[in-house]
């Protein structure tokens, strides 16, 4: 179990985070164990037809961008499952597959879009998307993927 562990890299209860096909940089996500599956906030959420296909189009909000302009997405893969909310509550959401860059590793996971404007923080980074691949010290924030072995260095004396 011990090599597994050294595989993998730390990370805190927040990080900075990149999506690179959705355009988005450097946004603070939170690191949620509690939650099983992942989200964003989106906005104008629907599908549209063209040509006989389904796509699912939204907007990510201005908030995302260094020129504060809100950006337009179209995905043709995407599929709609019910997911609780943070009260406990089932909703329908659509569900994309997308890359995302935490620390050093780059990862493909599912991400519900919804309305978290409410929230904190736009990105929920749940479980189901790091299981495996990260060590989360809910203690720390921003650790950026720290090889474990330069973690325990550092936080073995504290």
């Amino acid at each position: 179990m011990i090599t597994k562990l050294k595989q993998n890299r730390v990370i805190g209860r927040r990080e900075f985070v990149d999506f690179p096909i959705l355009r988005i940089q450097n946004t603070e996500a939170k690191i949620d164990t509690g939650a099983f599956s992942s989200a964003i906030h989106c906005e104008e959420i629907k599908v549209v037809n063209e040509n006989g296909k389904p796509y699912l189009t939204f907007t990510l909000p201005s908030e995302f961008y260094p020129n504060n302009e809100t950006q337009y997405h179209k995905f043709e893969n995407f599929k709609q499952k019910k997911i609780k909310n943070s009260f406990g509550e089932a909703e329908d959401r659509y569900v994309i597959r997308t890359i995302i860059h935490i620390g050093h590793k780059t990862i493909i996971a599912d991400f519900s879009l919804s309305d978290r404007k409410s929230m904190r923080y736009p990105i929920l980074i749940g479980r189901k998307a790091i299981k495996g691949k990260f060590i989360i010290d809910v203690k720390q924030v921003h650790l950026n993927g720290q090889k474990l072995s330069l973690y325990l260095k550092h936080h073995s004396n504290k």
